[in-house]
C-alpha cells in the first residue's frame, strides 16, 4: 500500500513527530511511502526509506494527485497549514478534490491520520 505524507512548512515538525511515534506502523511490510521533496528529505534523515516527488510549490502536490488519480496511492497524510497562504493552493486543492472523487482517504491533522493508520493496522 503506497502512502503519500506532505506537510506544510508550520507542520513539518509536527509532521516527524508522527511519524516517529508511528514508525512500526509506517515501516511494515507492504507499505510504500511517498512525499514531497523536503519532507521526504526531513524522512530520510529519520531512517525512512522514501521515494521523494518534487516540494510542492513546485509541483509534488501535483505528482501526488496524479499517482492518486492512477490508483497507485491508496492513502494520503497531509498535515496542512490552515492557517497560512500558500502560492501553490491551486495544487493543494486539487490533490484534494483528486482524493475525493477516487475515494482516497485523506487526513489533514494528526487526530485524522492516526485513526486511518490505526485502520489499517487492525486490517493486518
Amino acid at each position: 500500500m503506497e502512502i503519500a505524507i506532505i506537510a506544510h512548512d508550520d507542520k513539518k515538525a509536527e509532521m516527524m513527530g508522527f511519524i516517529q511515534s508511528n514508525s512500526k506502523q509506517l515501516q511494515r511490510e507492504g507499505i510504500d511511502l511517498i512525499a514531497t521533496g523536503t519532507t521526504g528529505k526531513l524522512m530520510e534523515e529519520l531512517g525512512f526509506k522514501v521515494r521523494r516527488m518534487l516540494s510542492g510549490p513546485l509541483g509534488g502536490d501535483a505528482q501526488i494527485a496524479g499517482r492518486v488519480a492512477e490508483g497507485k496511492t491508496k492513502m494520503v497524510l497531509f498535515f496542512k497549514d490552515p492557517l497560512g497562504k500558500h502560492p501553490h493552493e491551486p495544487d493543494i486543492n486539487m490533490l484534494l478534490r483528486v482524493c475525493d472523487v477516487h475515494n482516497v482517504p485523506l487526513a489533514t491533522n494528526e487526530a485524522s491520520a492516526q485513526l486511518l493508520l490505526d485502520a489499517i493496522s487492525k486490517r493486518s
